[in-house]
């Protein structure tokens, strides 16, 4: 059975591979897992049909047979659970690249969320000005740590895997920021993952649902 993930109907990044669909898809792509989209509206994001797979009203989620899944962490981690790829094969290898996965997840992006969603709901208040040193001196900890850890390696822990997986998508959220500029192993980091044939799958396939959409295209939503 092929499994199906759910996507923006219209992305709000404009094709620039942000949501976190390309996560899953990246996941697929380099397991070579076919796979189904069914495109989801802004709208359809809040209705009991959604809401029931996805309790938070977000995407992606992932449904193959009676198994419902959603969080990104989750499905891909499933994904490279159940087909060679993504996780080496001894024990410990596949241990630390679950590790590094839940590194990228609950130490690496949520100062990069915290400091984007500031942006969108309080850049008009009188903190905002004293609030984004601060906040951008908490994202260049973390990438100085991470910078160092990984030193002069391709990958995290020896060959790619899912944590250098999560670990790219979340420092893709720094694309064109200073912020990522100020360390340059990680911006190399960043251009091997993307420089991935998989990956480079993945993206055009997002691409092509955005670039539908905005040619007024809609047939192939859901």
């Amino acid at each position: 059975m092929i499994p199906t993930i759910t996507a923006f109907e219209n992305s709000p990044d404009r094709g620039q591979g942000q949501a976190r669909d390309m996560r899953v898809r990246w996941a697929f792509e380099e397991v070579g897992q076919p796979y189904d989209v069914r495109l989801v509206s802004f709208a359809g994001l809040k209705q009991a049909k959604h809401r029931a797979l996805q309790p938070f009203g977000q995407i992606p989620t992932y449904e193959e047979g009676d198994l419902a899944l959603f969080e990104t962490g989750a499905i891909v981690l499933h994904i490279a659970e159940t087909h060679a790829g993504l996780l080496p094969k001894d024990t410990n290898g596949r241990a630390r690249a679950i590790m590094w996965m839940f590194s990228a997840l609950s130490t690496v992006e949520p100062p990069i969320v915290e400091e984007e969603m500031t942006g969108y709901v309080e850049a008009d208040k009188p903190w905002y000005e004293a609030r984004l040193p601060i906040m951008h001196e908490r994202i260049r900890g973390r990438l100085g740590e991470l910078s160092r850890r990984l030193g002069d390696a391709d990958w995290l822990d020896g060959i790619f895997s899912a944590g250098d997986l999560m670990m790219v998508m979340v420092l893709r959220r720094l694309n064109g920021s200073k912020l990522l500029a100020e360390f340059p192993s990680l911006l190399a980091y960043v251009a091997r993952g993307e420089a991935r044939p998989a990956f480079k799958r993945a993206f055009a396939a997002q691409l092509e649902v955005f670039e539908l959409y905005r040619g007024g295209n809609r047939s192939r939503g859901g």
